[in-house]
Formats: structure tokens, C-alpha cells, sequence
């Protein structure tokens, strides 16, 4: 399995925008996808309260870009990112990291 970690580092004061349109529109386009989530995380204590941090689970990087790019290209995604943004983008960078499991991790 390869696990890929995306941080979203808001746009000052959009982090419930970013986290209302997860859960409301990204994660149903995802099941339909077929993308898979393991988990999302917002930071309690830290340096920055202003990132969503989540990890997605592929069988490998051909099924991620097959999937990724489906999603990214999908028109129905694209417009409800639009509506979204109408007042201004909400994710002012990303981070994106392709982690792999070591031996002993519970996730394999």
C-alpha cells in the first residue's frame, strides 16, 4: 500500500469553509471515485490551527493517478470547487508527501 498525506494550509479564517465543503461535496465525489480516505486531522495543539492534514490509501501510484485525475477532471467537481471559492480560494498552499508503510507499522 502507498499512503498519501495532504496538508491543506487554509486561507486565514477558512478553515470551516474548507471543512464544511469535505464533508458536504469532496468526500461523496471520492466514494464515487473510488478514492479512499484513512482518516482527516485538524491540528489541537501545535504551531498552526489554520491546516487540515488527512491521509488517502492507494494500491499504488498508477491507481492514484487514474483516480486523482478522474476526480480533479470531473466537471461536477470542478463546479461545486467553484461555488465554494466564489469568494475566494480556500487552501493558500498544499502539502503533498507519498508515505510508505515501514515493517513493523500496523498499517501495511
Amino acid at each position: 500500500m502507498l499512503y498519501e498525506m495532504r496538508i491543506y494550509h487554509a486561507m486565514p479564517g477558512r478553515l470551516p469553509d474548507l471543512n464544511k465543503r469535505f464533508d458536504t461535496i469532496t468526500l461523496k465525489l471520492w466514494d464515487q471515485a473510488g478514492i479512499r480516505q484513512v482518516g482527516f486531522w485538524t491540528v489541537a495543539v501545535g504551531p498552526s490551527n489554520n491546516a487540515l492534514y488527512y491521509i488517502l490509501e492507494w494500491k499504488d501510484m498508477a491507481e492514484r493517478e487514474q483516480k486523482w485525475t478522474a476526480f480533479a477532471t470531473s466537471p461536477e467537481w470542478i463546479a461545486a470547487r467553484g461555488e465554494t471559492e466564489k469568494n475566494g480560494p480556500l487552501v493558500e498552499h498544499l502539502e503533498n508527501l507519498f508515505l510508505t508503510p515501514t515493517a513493523y507499522s500496523k498499517l501495511k
